[in-house]
């Protein structure tokens, strides 16, 4: 038995930011699975975390004698699976770069591991696939769809789609979990896999496009549009279109508009006909809010959406612009497109500003959120959010 620790990269951890605040790396999602449960399908093990002090409670950090620490924001290949099983005792594995990808040891450092803490060094010199940047996330989802999709389904029959109104295209290349309802669909797998978990619903009139992934009790509402490489992550109940995007959990865009190039985090809402844009007017690359430098930084890309952190709510016709960042625990609503950048625990929307979400209600909230789905929002919960709201207050991440 392997005892695996995810730790997090700082300089990835703060990139990751707001979705890092209430999470390890390596519990973002990206492709059907969240990081931590690729490496926990692949050893065959119940990982642990090396990550921010007030977020070890719910993430437990668990040392034995011999300790595989893995970096959290690298997604697992076979390759990569096959040289950390190889590594000697206090060697680490890096990539050419310098970067640590993990590190064998009976030391039990309090803070992430480096390379120059072990006896020897080996350099793996293949394809990584590391989620460094917010548009990481959703520009590696089809790609790890397609890895996940492999390691999910190999040797397994797929349920039967027995609904006679449900017309599918490459069906071999769709997987159906047990539960799981199909009804008077178009499900097209001819790019790539199509995946839906137990128990998941997809309601009639909907059109997916492969790669696409439905996590275990999700819902498509009647007559969506779901584009290529998305996932609607477990407990999600998502409508109208969606595009390459990312839903972490238990987040709710129930009705019709558009999200494209996006990621959105845990028990966060969208109201009726809230969009976003993806693509600038000039076709120039987008920038986005950069926790690490207080600024917007390039990022490159020529498409890039709506970056929202857990807890997040957007009332009816909210309008998102290019390459925006929604902190956690933001109550936004009003007309006309909202800022680029909106702060954790923030009130208001671009018509009349914004002021602090007072922190009592603001977890009441979130206890009344977790409540309506039959989930516990017990102190480990409330403490976290405590701590961003503190953290939120002191930094410049809290100015506006």
């Amino acid at each position: 038995m392997y005892n695996l620790i995810l730790f997090d990269e700082p300089a990835i951890r703060t990139a990751l930011l707001p979705f890092t605040f209430t999470r390890p790396v390596s519990e973002v999602r990206v492709g059907i699975q969240t990081i931590t449960e690729k490496w926990a399908t692949e050893f065959n093990t119940t990982p642990s975390f090396l990550t921010e002090p007030y977020l070890q409670r719910k993430y437990e950090y668990r040392t034995h004698e011999t300790n595989f620490f893995v970096n959290g924001g690298i997604c697992p290949s076979e390759a990569l699976v096959e040289a950390i099983r190889g590594l000697p005792d206090e060697t680490a594995l890096a990539a050419p770069d310098g970067r640590l990808i993990a590190l064998r040891t009976a030391r039990t450092p309090a803070e992430p591991p480096t390379a120059g803490q072990a006896r020897a060094t080996r350099i793996f010199a293949e394809t990584l696939t590391v989620i460094r940047t917010l548009p990481d996330l959703f520009l590696n989802n089809g790609s790890q769809i397609r890895a996940d999709f492999r390691r999910l389904t190999a040797g397994r029959p797929s349920q039967p789609i027995t609904d006679p109104h449900t017309r599918c295209y490459g069906e071999e290349h769709i997987f159906v979990e047990e539960g799981a309802v199909i009804r008077a669909a178009i499900l097209n797998a001819e790019n790539g896999p199509i995946y839906i978990g137990r128990n998941a619903v997809i309601q009639d009139g909907t059109i997916m496009l492969g790669p696409f992934a439905l996590c275990d009790n999700a819902t498509v509402n009647w007559g969506a549009k779901m584009r290529s490489n998305t996932t609607v992550g477990p407990f999600c109940k998502v409508g109208g279109e969606v595009g390459s995007s990312v839903f972490f959990g238990y987040s709710n865009k129930g009705h019709e508009g558009f999200l494209g190039n996006s990621v959105i985090g845990e028990w966060c809402n969208l109201g009726a006909n809230t969009n976003n844009s993806n693509l600038k007017n000039d076709y120039t690359s987008v920038k986005l809010h950069s926790y690490a430098t207080g600024g917007l930084e390039d990022t490159g890309e020529t498409f890039c959406g709506l970056m929202m952190g857990d807890y997040t709510k957007a009332g009816i016709s909210t309008m998102f612009n290019t390459g925006t960042v929604v902190g956690v625990n933001v109550n936004v609503y009003g007309p006309g497109f909202q800022p680029k950048y909106i702060p954790s625990f923030s009130w208001g929307g671009a018509g009349e500003g914004f002021t602090d979400y007072r922190l009592e209600k603001a977890i009441q909230v979130a206890r009344e959120a977790a409540g309506r789905r039959g989930v516990a929002f017990d102190e480990t919960e409330e403490s976290i959010l405590r701590e961003v709201y503190r953290r939120t207050q002191q930094a410049p991440e809290g100015k506006r």
